[in-house]
């Protein structure tokens, strides 16, 4: 007796960790596979994936990725890693993973297929996509010292306290605002521009942005080593 072929497993896929601020924590974007019909009724979250179909490079797929789930382009990507440890949602014998920062407030989805979900209040994902996210946040906390990435997550102006808030939910723990401050200063990581913002009753608060190249050159992120 003659079998069907198997399908042929994708040899791999690029998935991407998208996070962004949600209240005091950081938030995935996760995509909703299954309609509860048919043969399989149960309908399950995966972080979103793409295998490649045209011939298209590992950032192109982690962009399409993106505009498929965010309807957005121009999310701050890097890739991560790549990882083969349990099962894909797709099948992929191979997953190739990229991280993404969506600044504050920009946090979007395509379609009702995607949604954010804070980091605490998760749904089951499989072993490999678990591992996977586990390993994002990680490596996002792992730069913090030495780029910038902090402010990937904000507008291109900020208060000092928006800065610090970032920081602290990238780190998961609360800092020091004078230390933080002064270790923002030794690093020549901001500037102040000339506008202010009003945070509740008090005085209005200055804004900063993001210092140049020229005056950052030389110099390492905050030093959080140093910070009680």
């Amino acid at each position: 007796m003659s079998r069907e072929p198997r399908a042929r497993r994708q040899p791999y896929s690029v998935d991407v960790v998208a996070l962004t601020p949600r209240d005091d924590e950081l938030a995935v974007l996760l995509e909703r596979r299954g309609d509860g019909a048919g043969r399989d009724k149960s309908v399950r979250w995966v972080i979103p994936w793409t295998v490649s179909k045209s011939g298209e490079g590992l950032t192109e797929l982690s962009q399409r990725a993106l505009r498929n789930s965010t309807g957005a382009a121009t999310t701050w990507t890097t890739q991560v890693g790549a990882f083969s440890d349990g099962p894909h949602p797709g099948g992929s014998e191979l997953s190739i993973l990229y991280v993404a920062l969506v600044p504050m407030g920009q946090a979007t989805v395509s379609s009702e297929n995607f949604e954010w979900f804070r980091l605490s209040d998760l749904p089951a994902l499989t072993e490999r996509q678990s591992q996977m996210l586990q390993v994002s946040v990680a490596a996002v906390r792992d730069r913090l010292d030495l780029y910038p990435v902090a402010f990937k997550l904000l507008p291109a102006t900020f208060t000092l306290s928006e800065l610090q808030h970032i920081y602290e939910l990238l780190l998961g723990r609360r800092l020091h605002k004078a230390s933080f401050r002064r270790a923002l200063a030794a690093a020549a990581l901001v500037e102040p521009t000339d506008e202010w913002r009003s945070e509740g009753r008090g005085r209005p608060a200055q804004l900063y942005s993001l210092g140049t190249r020229k005056r950052r050159r030389g110099k390492r992120g905050v030093r959080f080593d140093l910070l009680g």
